[in-house]
């Protein structure tokens, strides 16, 4: 089991007590929270996005697709999804497809979906595809303090 030396370093700096979790390897979301017996309601992944100058985090559930409109709308400007280089980039010391959602450390702004907030506890990829980092709900809210919050996403 590992959790990205960035993210490691992050949570140890803010006092997040946390407990690894070792599944089977996934490589999509809800995947991984399958493999990991979680509810995909509360296993958080990022998707991160560009607006053309700088990056951003969007954290939402497993359970749920991003809806880029109602994000653009939220925010007031254009938006993308970020390519694969430009991920492998910002989260260097993290598997491919294995961000967490946790953008603060990584030097990113975020945008945390409500739906997110009313869980008690989260899940989420913590820098490989085979270990979740979990933590109680207000522990994840503390990760990303200056997060916004809105609602851009469907259930699947």
């Amino acid at each position: 089991m590992t959790i990205a030396p960035t993210l490691q370093r992050y949570m140890s700096d803010q006092g997040i007590s946390y407990d690894l979790i070792a599944h089977e390897p996934a490589m999509t979301s809800l995947g991984t929270a399958h493999a990991g017996h979680v509810p995909g309601d509360r296993l958080a992944k990022g998707i991160m996005l560009s607006n053309g100058q700088s990056y951003m985090l969007a954290v939402l559930p497993a359970s749920h697709h991003l809806r880029l409109s109602d994000l653009k709308t939220e925010l007031g400007q254009e938006l993308r999804l970020a390519s694969e280089d430009e991920i492998v980039e910002v989260f260097r010391d993290c598997d491919r497809g294995a961000i967490p959602p946790v953008g603060t450390c990584y030097g990113l702004d975020v945008i945390v979906e409500d739906s997110v907030e009313r869980q008690p506890d989260i899940y989420f990829e913590g820098g490989d595809h085979a270990t979740l980092v979990h933590v109680k709900g207000d522990d994840f809210a503390r990760l990303n303090p200056r997060a916004q919050h809105g609602t851009f996403s469907d259930r699947m």
